[in-house]
């Protein structure tokens, strides 16, 4: 899934809070706080002009469009020409101020590149530390509005058309939605009054919500306690397959001493593209079945926080999802001989299952088995039940399919028998 952001690393996330009155405070502004006078007159470094810094003092009575990008980001750069059409279509009606964080030489380099020289008669700050201050940011591109000297709005790029401009020209309702990059590394949608209250504990926390959130990125991540315990996860803008994975794999490894892949999954519902969105060409998706979900318990609890969560999602997902014993037609990896022509020479390990050649070395035959189980064309289970305990050496042209793969085996007296065996299953109902 790909988002119009292009993303940093997450955890540095800030959020548009508190007002301020200077720039020299390094207070970032919330929407409809006043733009401090001391911000029109400060220099800004900038490339592709006469001059080497400027000011917006000129620009006061303007509609105001800071465009926060690098030249490291994709969408930034798709961005450009749309940028330079708007400003040269509004003329002295609005000013776009691209911003970039990143030093002089690296604009340089890229507005003398191929794909730069088309834009290099567009005006950039750099080495800008004062506006992303001002209006910190995760993500880029990202849009400060700026009108009749407030904080208008903060918005993504996909935003900045000439139809939202006229609106907020015009004073008529703007369709623009806001964007405020939320911070990953608090929990999801929790007030900020919360942190203002010294005296209060956070023992517990649960949020679900269906729907895409924007340009919080996709993914997801763990809360740990100080001593280093998982004692919560969250998730965003992911499908519900991919918060029941991780439970899965987490509830079964403490039931069994198979690997948990996607094989072990029995999905029974009407609509399973639901639980796992069909993404277009291009990657994306509509968002319509993108979750959001952040869980979290005390410490002294966190070894059950697994079976909380699933309790949890039970509860209100529309899904039940159970741990059944049931029958499976698998692949099962027996010995053909007692003559051992697996032991290792040693050496150092290496494991490159299912890239052609395969190789073990110095390592479980485990190693194997539970590649077969990942991602490849086989949809059978394969189980191991050689009994050998140390580690191998062994290689096989590729993992293809099973006839292949048994012919290849057979010179270390080893076969895949089709059979039916009890596997602890994780099943998915409506």
């Amino acid at each position: 899934m790909k988002n119009i952001f292009c993303r940093g690393l997450l955890s540095l996330i800030f959020t548009l809070v508190a007002t301020t009155t200077s720039l020299a405070q390094n207070r970032s502004l919330k929407i409809g706080d006043p733009i401090p006078e001391s911000f029109w007159a400060t220099p800004l470094q900038v490339v592709n002009h006469p001059q080497k810094t400027i000011d917006l003092s000129e620009d006061k009575n303007k509609l105001i469009l800071i465009d926060f990008w690098s030249t490291w980001c994709s969408a930034c750069l798709i961005n450009l020409p749309k940028i330079e059409s708007l400003q040269q279509k509004f003329g002295n009606k609005i000013k776009i101020l691209p911003v970039s964080s990143q030093d002089k030489a690296a604009l340089e380099k890229f507005f003398s590149s191929p794909n730069g020289k088309r834009h290099n008669n567009m005006l950039s700050t750099y080495d800008d530390k004062k506006l992303h201050d001002l209006f910190p940011h995760a993500g880029v591109p990202f849009i400060i509005w700026i009108k009749d000297g407030k904080v208008f709005n903060s918005t993504d790029a996909g935003q900045l058309t000439e139809q939202t401009i006229n609106e907020v020209l015009s004073g008529d309702k703007s369709s623009l939605q806001t964007i405020i990059q939320m911070d990953r590394a608090r929990p999801l949608m929790l007030s900020e009054d919360y942190e203002r209250q010294r005296n209060v504990q956070l023992l517990n926390y649960s949020f679900f919500a269906k729907g895409q959130i924007p340009d919080i990125g996709a993914g997801g991540t763990y809360r740990k306690t100080a001593s280093g315990k998982i004692h919560g996860r969250q998730f965003t803008n992911v499908p519900l397959w991919s918060i029941y994975y991780p439970i899965g794999y987490e509830l079964i490894k403490q039931q069994d001493k198979m690997s948990f892949t996607g094989k072990r999954i029995i999905i029974n519902v009407n609509q399973p593209e639901q639980l796992m969105p069909i993404e277009k060409s291009d990657g994306s998706n509509d968002g319509t079945n993108l979750y959001n979900y952040e869980f979290i318990i005390p410490e002294q609890k966190s070894d059950y926080l697994y079976n909380y969560m699933l309790e949890d999602l039970n509860r209100y997902s529309g899904y039940t999802v159970t741990f059944e014993k049931r029958p499976v037609k698998c692949f099962v990896l027996v010995r053909t001989s007692t003559k051992d022509k697996l032991a290792t020479k040693g050496g150092e390990k290496r494991s490159t299952f299912p890239q052609t050649p395969s190789i073990l070395k110095n390592v479980p035959l485990k190693n194997m088995v539970n590649m077969l189980n990942g991602e490849i064309p086989i949809r059978e289970l394969f189980i191991d039940e050689t009994g050998y305990k140390g580690n191998v050496d062994l290689e096989v042209s590729g993992v293809k399919d099973i006839a292949t793969l048994k012919k290849e085996l057979r010179k270390y007296d080893l076969d895949l028998i089709p059979q039916e065996r009890q596997v602890l299953m994780m099943v998915i109902k409506d």
